[in-house]
């Protein structure tokens, strides 16, 4: 985890102290990792304090490996800083995080809490609007079809935001997995969507920098998914595209447009 978190040139805990690219420079409203190890269910270690100023962290990333690591760090819009709110988010062997907002979330809540199915609505822990995204989505069977279920949990507010007369509810890259494949969507309603990118073949690369030893210690399938580049490496990042969805699997990958759906129902 360490290897991800502080040692590349622009880190994710560079980028907590002076994002580049993101709507705050500073990220500094609490932080959460996840990870998947020999347990059925993720670890997840999240926190209030700043990511730079965190021993703790430190501490957990130079001793943890993972085959799939989630990290966030958080500048809050509205919600408290409390560790609840602090992605990712976790429900059985899947993690959640979004880096975005809904727009007029407060006013659309009500509407947005009852169609979560009321088996699950108890384990809402926090609340952002971000969790409640990740409840939709369950609600919508992301268990089952995550890019169908992502789909209807964004027509969802949409339509909700449509009813309140707000024109651009959604605003945001959310990424999910199970352990195995992780999925990342960029979209918002206006079109303009927070920056998201994926890394490029590692042997590629490696065949390409044979001088790099930091690409050699890296496995040829290693892939991942980023709100800015790690590093200035030419080659190694690709944008992910407005309004898609990139699905990572071991090395291989597949990218495909995203458009929201009105789950059935709803009228």
């Amino acid at each position: 985890m360490e290897d991800l978190l502080y040692k590349p040139e622009h880190s994710l805990i560079v980028q907590s102290m002076h994002s580049t690219m993101g709507a705050e420079a500073t990220n500094g409203d609490g932080f959460g990792v996840g990870w998947y190890g020999d347990r059925e269910t993720p670890g997840l270690f999240r926190s209030i304090e700043p990511a730079w100023n965190d021993r703790n962290l430190r501490d957990l990333a130079a001793h943890v490996s993972s085959p799939r690591v989630f990290a966030h760090i958080r500048a809050a819009i509205g919600s408290p800083v409390q560790q609840t709110n602090c992605h990712p988010f976790r429900q059985g062997r899947w993690l959640w995080m979004h880096n975005g907002f809904i727009d007029g979330f407060h006013a659309m809540k009500r509407d947005l809490a009852l169609a979560v199915d009321p088996e699950r609505y108890a384990d809402i822990e926090g609340t952002t609007d971000s969790e409640m995204l990740f409840f939709l989505a369950l609600t919508f069977g992301l268990e089952d079809d995550p890019p169908q279920a992502v789909s209807r949990a964004v027509g969802l507010v949409e339509e909700t935001a449509r009813r309140h007369g707000i024109g651009f509810p959604i605003q945001g890259t959310l990424a999910t997995t199970d352990g195995e494949t992780t999925w990342a969507f960029r979209y918002s309603s206006e079109g303009r969507s927070r920056s998201l990118f994926h890394s490029t073949d590692v042997s590629m690369l490696k065949h390409q920098y044979p001088e790099n030893a930091a690409l050699h210690e890296l496995s040829d399938d290693a892939r991942m998914v980023v709100s800015e580049p790690l590093g200035e490496l030419r080659g190694a990042w690709r944008e992910v595209p407005e309004a898609s969805c990139v699905a990572i699997r071991g090395g291989e990958e597949e990218l495909t447009p995203f458009k929201p759906l009105l789950p059935a129902g709803i009228r």
